[in-house]
């Protein structure tokens, strides 16, 4: 568009606009919203030239790629909001393999009616998100449905990285004998939605742990090269990852209740809210397994990164042809900590 036809358009109004059907149409309300809005916003070498896809040179080694949709409702919560949670979800993905993450792509599916203002807030925060972690956003796509039939907004994240040489993380890789380590305080983010939905107070406010975990997995591997599996436990919390990886790997796990840390607020509103902090979803928080003559460094590494300062070891791998992960409780007795039955709490993410 020449500088006399930019003369004649109106600016986006941010202010007090909404989404209508133009805003993914391919005309000029798409490409007014691409150039007021995503490019400056996520402004960077690969994406200025507007083009339908990134190119950019491939480091040696090992490439890692994932993808992740992010529905969570509502999109503003303590803590952070469907922006930030987009970008630090899929770089965490990308770094459980001990991967260094390079790019990132976003395609947002936008609801007709949904306010300019806050599309402007979510993509600023996925924007400063990105930049913070410096993994930028070079590629994406916008689509816009009818009224009623979204929810406002979603988005599609993808990332790549690349794995450095002598790493090799997988979640079927535990063998017996090794440790669990877990980063900090399990249930953080899902209380903090869910306490958010539900209007409730608990003293001292409970916020999102959503935060890219890429520079505490690179102390991690530079530790302990032989960490065997890493993962972010998300949805379905530490017992679901747990009881993925005894599935992977064929084994079992023995945790120790009275380790695993649990913020007293978020143990309290679980208790309120009838839910058990092991499956309740985490967004900054990752377990690893690692061989025990590995655990003391690796858990020295992680407590010496402000996203690790109440990392813990809070149990083992152990044989078990059943691939069962118990726990000892802290009332001395034994208990299955078995997969989640339904969903506990849904659009969390």
């Amino acid at each position: 568009m020449s500088a006399m036809e930019h003369a004649y358009v109106r600016p986006v109004d941010f202010k007090h606009g909404r989404v209508d059907m133009s805003h993914g149409a391919g005309g000029r309300a798409m490409a007014q919203l691409i150039e007021e809005l995503f490019v400056p916003a996520f402004d960077n070498k690969w994406l200025r030239p507007m083009n339908d896809q990134a190119c950019f040179a491939a480091p040696a080694g090992r490439m890692v790629m994932t993808t992740d949709s992010h529905v969570v409702s509502p999109l503003f919560f303590p803590g952070g909001d469907i922006g930030c949670l987009a970008v630090h979800g899929t770089i965490n993905d990308v770094a459980m393999a001990g991967a260094r993450p390079l790019y990132l792509s976003a395609g947002f599916v936008l609801e007709e009616g949904f306010p300019l203002a806050e599309l402007k807030r979510i993509v600023l925060s996925m924007a400063h998100a990105a930049r913070e972690a410096a993994v930028p956003v070079v590629t994406g796509d916008t689509k816009v449905v009818e009224r009623g039939k979204g929810d406002g907004v979603f988005i599609t994240t993808t990332g790549v990285g690349v794995v450095p040489p002598g790493v090799d993380i997988s979640g079927d890789r535990a063998r017996p004998g090794d440790r669990v380590l877990v980063s900090g305080t399990i249930g953080d983010h899902g209380v903090a939605i869910m306490s958010f939905r539900e209007n409730l107070a608990f003293g001292t406010a409970i916020r999102s742990d959503t935060a890219a975990l890429h520079g505490l997995v690179a102390a991690m591997v530079q530790a302990a090269p032989g960490i065997r599996c890493m993962r972010d436990p998300t949805r379905g919390g530490l017992a679901t990852t747990l009881n993925e990886f005894a599935r992977q790997s064929w084994v079992g796990f023995r945790l120790i209740e009275s380790a695993i840390p649990v913020r007293p607020e978020v143990s309290a509103a679980c208790e309120l809210l009838g839910l058990d902090p092991l499956y309740v979803a985490n967004e900054g928080k990752l377990v690893a397994v690692c061989p025990q003559r590995d655990a003391e460094r690796v858990l020295a590494a992680m407590r010496a990164h402000p996203l690790g300062r109440d990392a813990a070891q809070i149990g083992e791998v152990i044989e078990d042809a059943h691939h069962f992960v118990q726990m000892r409780t802290a009332f001395g007795g034994v208990r299955l900590v078995d997969w989640l039955t339904g969903e506990q709490l849904p659009r969390i993410c």
